[in-house]
């Protein structure tokens, strides 16, 4: 605990903390723009709101901003001397690896609850009705878990090749996701989980249009298996990674 609480003082005031922020309030700017260009008396349903920030979330923001994390978490390390000064320590190099997963899912789920606190505002903003806070919350915590297998890969990426080694793997990731997503294979590619899983939770296409009444993708038998692999994955491949860490020389 006395490790993952530096690695999370370490990265207070860094513009990896203003990205958990500042990334998802991008739709409360978006629909505060959008309603300047709305006649008088318009509002939208709110099921457009949530198609769109959590159609856009998991295709776009997730797998970049999850790469973009790795490479300032890693960047930090490399200013400080390339992980000399954590590795000189007596503590095993697994635990030091393990932190900063726990660290970037801890950051994962403070933006996963100012996505939601965005998302309400966004649609007060520009839609009419109550808030579906359930539908919201859900998508929320889902799209959260299904981030944290994308957390060590980005990390391993980072640590071996650097900023664009990770980005390249994150762009990759998003390209491939929102295709698999639509596929009877999606649960092979991590990063289609969080946009397979939002099918039957807000009713959205991988492609961002709304899904008909008769689309297959609307089985919600996807979310417990997406669960549970998101979950899995995160800790066989944090311990997987971690094992690599270990034995990975510092230069």
């Amino acid at each position: 605990m006395s490790i993952l609480e530096s690695e999370l003082i370490k990265y207070r005031r860094t513009l990896m903390q203003k990205l958990t922020v500042i990334a998802p309030l991008f739709f409360v700017l978006q629909a505060s723009l959008q309603k300047f260009f709305m006649p008088a008396g318009y509002f939208r349903p709110w099921q457009l709101i949530t198609s769109l920030v959590f159609n856009w979330w998991p295709v776009i923001f997730l797998p970049l901003g999850v790469a973009l994390s790795a490479v300032l978490a890693d960047s930090q390390e490399r200013k400080a001397g390339g992980y000399r000064g954590l590795r000189s320590r007596n503590i095993p190099p697994a635990y030091i690896w393990a932190s900063k997963a726990a660290a970037m899912a801890i950051y994962s789920f403070t933006a996963a609850a100012v996505l939601l606190v965005s998302t309400a505002l966004a649609g007060l903003i520009t839609a009419k009705g109550g808030v579906p806070w359930g539908k919201i919350i859900s998508a929320c915590l889902v799209l959260w878990v299904a981030s944290l297998p994308l957390i060590p890969i980005q990390l391993c990426a980072a640590a071996w090749k650097g900023m664009f080694s990770s980005m390249a793997v994150g762009f990759t990731g998003m390209m491939s996701g929102v295709f698999a997503a639509q596929k009877s294979y999606w649960f092979v590619n991590p990063w289609s989980w969080g946009t397979r899983m939002m099918c039957p939770v807000i009713g959205v296409h991988p492609n961002g249009t709304l899904l008909t009444k008769s689309s297959p993708l609307w089985d919600p038998s996807v979310l417990p298996i997406g669960l549970a692999l998101s979950l899995a994955a995160f800790i066989v491949i944090t311990a997987v990674t971690a094992l690599w860490f270990s034995g990975k020389e510092v230069k």
